[in-house]
């Protein structure tokens, strides 16, 4: 049984297919199982995981492959984690109107493939954790445990599935921190959960308002008005955390003041402008793709983080900014 299912649309042939796609127009084989492990969201792990980076006495060799190896072993598990969850969910996807298109909910992919798939994801995991130069993966395999049970049946427990899921970015944060043995920042982990909470308050807010509750029953247990409350409950914690971060436990030395007041005008920015996509756009639906591909979200990050890079680098080498001066 082949794991491509691609029937002739009915109707006039189309002119041209796409790169990566078969004739009838739709995603061929490699394009799906591509879609499969959410390329995009792997953008999760490579920016949650080398947050280690920041509290890093000095970036050697040794420490970046421990990084890397972590960031390659969250990607993986994510990868089987989002191929499982599909699986689970492939019925009820079939109810939403974006989620139906996804590989296995189409039928594109079989539930064997898909299996199989998960199974060599798991593989290369077992095979990066072996090969790295680390075996403090117990964040990774709390990350994993918790998506078995949410797989499960915690992911229709209202207020948990965004718990669970806020806590994911968490756990990639702290392997990031175990994999290299640095201690990490309470207020870190607090601004992390807040920032990742708010982003999954406005995924469930556009998820109501476009299908309902129908695919997801946790739905049944959240209202429009509701989710306002948490965006913005959030949104505030998210606001006096990072800012209690960058004043008390960030690595800015001398320099944490200016660091915090430097970041208030952008934090602002940042976290209004999500909210104006989530409740005014109503287009919350993928916090990644709004992060990654918003212009104003992209090009306000992009500035406070050149302006915390420089500041950063002042605090760590107070020799450039005499020169500077001079």
């Amino acid at each position: 049984m082949s794991v491509l299912e691609s029937p002739q649309p009915p109707g006039p042939a189309r002119a041209a297919a796409p790169a990566g796609a078969t004739r009838a127009g739709r995603p061929g084989l490699l394009a799906d199982a591509i879609t499969l492990v959410r390329p995009l969201h792997s953008a999760k792990s490579v920016l949650a995981v080398p947050l280690v980076l920041l509290d890093a006495p000095a970036w050697t060799l040794g420490l970046l492959e421990r990084v890397g190896f972590a960031v390659a072993a969250f990607v993986l598990a994510s990868g089987a984690v989002y191929i499982g969850n599909d699986i689970a969910d492939r019925h009820r996807d079939r109810e939403h109107p974006v989620k139906r298109n996804r590989p296995i909910a189409a039928g594109r992919i079989s539930v064997r493939a898909g299996y199989l798939y998960c199974v060599l994801l798991l593989a290369a995991l077992g095979a990066v954790i072996a090969a790295g130069p680390t075996r403090a993966y117990w964040p990774l395999l709390v990350y994993m445990a918790l998506n078995v049970a949410y797989s499960r049946g915690l992911k229709h427990i209202p207020l948990v599935d965004v718990g669970i899921i806020a806590f994911g970015f968490v756990l990639r944060v702290v392997q990031g921190y175990v994999a290299t043995g640095t201690e990490v920042s309470g207020w870190l982990l607090i601004t992390v959960f807040s920032l990742a909470l708010l982003m999954i308050s406005g995924k469930r807010r556009n998820e109501l308002t476009q299908s309902g509750a129908l695919h997801r029953p946790a739905l049944r247990g959240y209202s429009v008005e509701f989710a306002n409350h948490l965006l913005q409950f959030s949104c505030v914690l998210t606001f006096v955390a990072g800012l209690t971060y960058l004043r008390t436990e960030a690595p800015f030395g001398p320099y944490s003041q200016l660091a915090m007041l430097f970041s208030t005008p952008f934090a602002f920015l940042a976290l209004f402008r999500f909210l104006q996509v989530v409740i005014v756009d109503d287009s919350g639906g993928d916090p990644v793709r709004v992060l990654l591909r918003d212009r104003a979200m992209v090009g306000t990050c992009m500035l406070w983080g050149l302006v915390l890079g420089a500041t950063l680098a002042v605090a760590h080498y107070p020799g450039v900014l005499r020169a500077v001066a001079l």
